[in-house]
This record gives structure tokens, C-alpha cells and sequence, in this order.
């Protein structure tokens, strides 16, 4: 009779193992499709796996696709057949082309209503959601890894060149008479040189002057928006970098991040970058290294308004067949994310700001900021001032191949083939017929 029992009890255990492997494959799983790689994949895969710990009904799957376009371009073939990722991290330049997107994507308002999980937007930071919501207010994706523009320098360089390396200079003169200085007395091989020449040197510079870099409210007001970079201030700011090139006080390193490694090494005393550099500076820099506001010029604006924000977003998609379960379970997730703790210590961890006003204060509460003095800048920054129509940011279609566009013209004239002003012309011409392009793609 025990024997009988044993068995008996030996077969309910046996019997239940499968149902217990079925209910831990009716887990809802979730693909979402980043950017990111080395310290920050690290990252991206410890909030994941958090998550998953948190509760049993959800599985987030985190799957790297290459860089930022890769990416972007790997979610646009996937959604035309029909396979889409339930999240994609898609960087600041492409919000215009998945706002185009139309039934692609289940913009952050929808994912909202239809599943019930709150994702208030009043709960990230002005500057940072306006990117990244309609006119209307209403968030379209969801912020993640957002950074700004910050002007990092050397404090080793200044100190020999002779300049008070706990003031920074604050204005474009203080900075020109900052480089000159620094090339007088040999300080450092490269007095400055920027990272990503367009989006610091032309929009954030457009944002903090309160100066529109395209009609329509930077795009946001309309598709049929066309370029203003021919302004005098534009123009002016151009001409500036022309002529520190020319005198040696500036130099041109290249597209997008490629002058990264002269911020690294401390070759470069003054070095316009991503606030998201503070990781790789506290982790490899072997100088003292500071970190200050974009400067100004005050011929133009008393008072700089707040910069824009570069990074990217989390952008829910639609799919075929794709459950009322699996889109609950987006959303859950991105409120996971949006969690004070959770945005604190991404942060923390990797230099971006953070997103929510919330995580913002954890840290200040959590004293990160008297440890890592300028950790709050970039924050500070883009909370200056009211955001407006020149301030929070740009809505425009293909505007990282716009973007290539106006580096093309800026080389041409650095290389002594055309000036600051036609380069500025040529570069309007050719960005308004890709601008043309993608409206007429919009529309049809």
C-alpha cells in the first residue's frame, strides 16, 4: 500500500513537470532591439534581466543589431514583413522617420490607453520629452539613453597654458582666446576640436540661441519645413571654426564620433562631445579632465536657452497577430524603466542624463553629484531656461542623411573650396530637395 502511494505520488511529480515547463514557456516574450555595445550592453541587459526577475508573466529579450542606422534600418525591413521587434531603440535623428511610420509603430500615448499602464510624460524632463512627443504633448516613444552636448576640457592643458582651469570659458569668445593661449604655449597637441560638427556646432548651437536651424518650428509644425542655416549667426559660427582651422587653434577630425579618441587621450585641451562620454572618461582618461556648459555667443543672446538632447528612444511596434499580452507587457516594461531607481542608476552607471525628474532627484538624494562633481551639469543644461520653438529639438525626415549633407559642405569649405557662406547655401539647396523627398514619400 505505501509502495502503491510512493508511485503514486512519484507519478504527480512526474506528470506535473511538463505543465510546469509549459507555464514557464506561456512566459510573454518581448524582443527588443538596441544599440548598444560593450559597457552599455552590460547595461542594457542587467535592466532586463532585473526586470524579468521581478515578475513570472514577462521575458524581455534584449538583442544587439549593430549601430544606430543598422539598427534603424534592420527595424524598417523587418516591419515590411511583418516581423518586428515588440521594442526598438532608435536614436534621436530618426523620431521624423518613425513618426512617419504610421501603423508601424503604437506611439507611447496608445500603448498607454489601450493597456492601462500609466507612462505619464510629465514625469521626464521638458527638454527630453518635447523631443519626443507630438504637438500636442502626448509622448510618442519612450526616452531612454538621452545625452546633451557639453564642452569637456583639460584641466592639465589649461594649467599649463595658463588659464584658471576651474573656470571654463563660458562664452565663443572666451573660448577662442582660450585656444589661442593654449597653441601659444604648446599646452596640448590639439587646443580644439569637436565630435559630431553638426549637431553641436549648428543644432545645439541653433537651440541655445533661440534660433530656428529649420522653418515650421524646427519641423515640428509641418512636413513642408525647409533649412535656415543660411542666417547670419549660422553663417558667423561657421565662419568662426573656418578661421580657428586656418590659424591652428581647431581641428577638424572628422564625421559623427571619430574625433572621440582625441577627448579620450587628452591630446585635445578643448573637445565638444556627448555628455554620455563621462563613463569612458572616469573608466580611461589619464588626465585631469573637466566638464563645462556650450558656450554662448553674446552678441546673439544674453542668456542661452536649454541645449537639445542627442541618444535615443524606445519606439513600441506593431506586428501581425501581435497579442493584447505581449503589448501590456511593452508597457509594463518601459514603466519599469521609467522607475526613479532604475533611471537613477542607468545614469549613474553610463553617463547619460536621466530622463525623469525623479531619477534625477534619487541621485541628488543619493549624493552621486557631490562625488561626481559635474555629473549634473549636462541636466542642468538642458533644464535651463523655457523650451521653445528654436529649443526642443528637430522633427525632420532623413535627417541623418541631412546631416551628411551639411558635414560635406563644412569639409568642402575647411579644405579652402568654398566660404562659410556658400557652404551654408549649398548645404539649404541640397537638405530641402531630400526634405521635398521625404514628404512626398509621407504623403503618398
Amino acid at each position: 500500500m505505501q509502495r502503491r502511494t510512493l508511485l503514486a505520488g512519484s507519478s504527480a511529480v512526474l506528470a506535473a513537470a511538463p505543465f510546469a515547463r509549459l507555464r514557464a514557456a506561456e512566459k510573454t516574450k518581448i524582443v527588443w532591439w538596441h544599440a548598444m555595445t560593450a559597457s552599455l550592453a552590460d547595461e542594457v541587459n542587467r535592466l532586463a534581466t532585473l526586470f524579468n526577475q521581478t515578475q513570472d508573466a514577462i521575458e524581455v529579450q534584449p538583442i544587439y543589431k549593430g549601430g544606430y542606422g543598422d539598427t534603424l534600418t534592420a527595424t524598417i525591413a523587418a516591419s515590411r514583413a511583418g516581423q518586428a521587434p515588440h521594442l526598438v531603440q532608435v536614436f534621436e535623428v530618426g523620431t521624423g522617420t518613425m513618426l512617419a511610420a504610421g501603423k508601424a509603430v503604437k506611439q507611447i500615448w496608445e500603448l498607454s490607453k489601450e493597456t492601462g499602464v500609466a507612462l505619464d510624460p510629465k514625469g521626464y524632463i521638458p527638454a527630453v520629452r518635447g523631443y519626443y512627443s507630438l504637438t500636442d504633448g502626448r509622448m510618442a516613444s519612450m526616452p531612454f539613453n538621452s545625452s546633451t552636448a557639453v564642452m569637456w576640457y583639460n584641466k592639465d592643458a589649461f594649467r599649463k597654458a595658463g588659464l584658471d582651469a576651474d573656470k571654463p570659458p563660458a562664452t565663443w569668445p572666451e573660448v577662442v582666446a582660450a585656444a589661442q593661449a593654449i597653441k601659444t604655449k604648446d599646452a596640448a597637441e590639439i587646443p580644439m576640436t569637436t565630435s559630431w560638427p553638426t549637431w553641436i556646432q549648428l543644432e545645439e548651437y541653433s537651440a541655445l540661441h533661440n534660433i530656428p536651424f529649420a522653418s515650421k518650428e524646427d519641423g515640428f509644425a509641418g512636413l513642408d519645413t525647409q533649412l535656415e542655416i543660411t542666417s547670419k549667426a549660422h553663417v558667423k559660427q561657421v565662419q568662426r571654426l573656418l578661421d580657428m582651422a586656418k590659424d591652428g587653434t581647431f581641428r577638424y577630425a572628422g564625421r559623427d564620433n571619430a574625433p572621440d579618441p582625441l577627448l579620450l587621450s587628452g591630446q585635445a585641451a578643448i573637445a565638444f562631445n556627448s555628455s554620455g562620454m563621462r563613463g569612458a572618461l572616469a573608466k580611461s582618461a589619464k588626465y585631469d579632465w573637466g566638464v563645462a556648459y556650450l558656450p554662448y555667443d553674446p552678441e546673439i543672446i544674453k542668456t542661452p536657452l536649454n541645449s537639445i538632447i542627442g541618444g535615443a528612444s524606445l519606439w513600441a511596434m506593431t506586428a501581425p497577430n501581435r497579442t493584447a499580452a505581449e503589448y501590456k507587457g511593452v508597457a509594463q516594461f518601459l514603466a519599469f524603466l521609467g522607475q526613479p531607481e532604475n533611471d537613477a542608476a542607468w545614469h549613474q552607471a553610463t553617463g547619460y542624463v536621466p530622463v525623469t525628474l525623479a531619477g534625477f532627484e534619487l541621485s541628488q538624494k543619493q549624493g552621486f553629484y557631490d562625488k561626481n562633481p559635474g555629473a549634473d551639469l549636462p541636466v542642468r543644461q538642458l533644464a535651463r531656461g523655457q523650451v521653445t520653438a528654436n529649443s526642443k529639438g528637430l522633427r525632420l525626415g532623413r535627417l541623418p542623411e541631412i546631416r551628411n549633407i551639411i558635414q560635406e559642405e563644412l569639409e568642402k569649405a575647411l579644405q579652402g573650396g568654398q566660404s562659410a557662406q556658400q557652404a551654408m547655401e549649398v548645404a539649404t539647396t541640397r537638405g530641402d530637395k531630400v526634405l521635398r523627398e521625404f514628404q512626398k514619400s509621407v504623403r503618398a
